[in-house]
């Protein structure tokens, strides 16, 4: 079931039981089909999300020790050009949004490489702000124009970390999750579960995606899921895997299989839960991550404002006095 569909019947009750496969041999059915899992994109994205932010406070760092060496101050000549190369980067910012919502630039390369450079901007611009600053500020014009811009810089990071997790679109999310749901058996057109021998592990996981992806969620639901449905879906797994042990050692004897055939069912298995569970998750957070980047882009506008505002009477203030 994916967002918008008609609730799913609970838990075994609607099943239609007695079908032409035993218990055992819903089991037998989990034998290895060379299912990859479905978790290696969302690693990804997580090591590129903590490669950036280290990235980012190793530049940070850099620069604060760079300014505590003396080699020049806000006011003087070095400082001043640098203060001025980072202040066309911050208003080269810019131009991102005018490709992105201007046709006349639709034609100017793919927004996802303007996004990119404008990412690079927004990095590379504050950084140089810092430094022109020398980490500190020695007047009331000065501290509203870089406090602004480091809220629209924080503001940024946020906004690509939801970003990149709303870029790959809902409709191939629900796809894969109902992939696996038929692999399983687990979709609305099955009669039998590959489950029906471990009715606790297919009610867990069924009550998850029937929790997950209600209708209706709350704002708090959103940002739950955004950043600690992953390990709730870690939890849930290792539940399962739990409940599969146990059914797999019963099985096992009756079913007169070697040590390396239940080991290689009990495997395929595990994978076949854990593309489900990653299925659900990926599902219910690309919706709480699209609800949260609307929210987000509201909030950050007019902190972009108060940026631009800020940084012209500091321009000025620096000029004419």
């Amino acid at each position: 079931m994916v967002r918008g569909s008609a609730p799913r019947r609970s838990g075994l009750d609607n099943r239609v039981k007695g079908a032409d496969m035993s218990t055992a041999e819903s089991a037998a059915a989990l034998a290895p089909a060379g299912i990859r899992p479905a978790a290696a994109p969302m690693k990804s994205r997580m090591r590129g999300d903590l490669l950036l932010y280290v990235v980012i406070a190793a530049l940070v760092g850099g620069a604060w020790l760079f300014t505590q060496q003396g080699y020049f101050e806000a006011g003087d000549d070095v400082g001043y050009w640098i203060g001025v190369v980072g202040g066309v980067l911050m208003l080269l910012l810019f131009s991102y949004p005018l490709r992105k919502y201007f046709k006349v630039f639709h034609r100017w390369g793919k927004v996802k490489w303007w996004f990119l450079v404008h990412m690079l901007l927004g990095i590379g611009g504050p950084l140089l702000i810092l430094v022109h600053s020398t980490f500190r500020v020695a007047s009331i014009n000065a501290a509203v124009a870089l406090y602004s811009m480091l809220i629209v810089a924080g503001s940024g990071v946020i906004g690509r970390f939801l970003y990149v997790r709303i870029n790959s679109g809902l409709r191939g999310e629900a796809q894969t999750l109902r992939q696996v749901q038929a692999r399983l058996g687990l979709d609305q057109t099955e009669a039998r579960s590959k489950l029906a021998f471990a009715p606790a592990v297919e009610a867990r996981l069924l009550a998850f995606e029937s929790r997950e992806l209600a209708d209706g969620r709350s704002a708090f639901t959103h940002a739950r899921q955004a950043f600690f449905l992953t390990w709730q879906g870690w939890l849930v797994y290792q539940q399962c895997c739990t409940d599969l042990g146990v059914e797999f050692a019963r099985l096992a004897p009756k079913k007169s299989w070697t040590p390396e055939e239940r080991a290689s069912r009990t495997r395929a298995a595990r994978r076949l839960v854990q593309r489900y569970v990653n299925g659900v998750v990926r599902v219910a957070q690309f919706g709480a991550y699209e609800r949260l980047f609307a929210l987000w882009h509201v909030a950050h506008v007019p902190f972009v404002y108060l940026l631009v505002i800020s940084a012209v009477v500091h321009v000025f203030a620096v000029h004419a006095y």
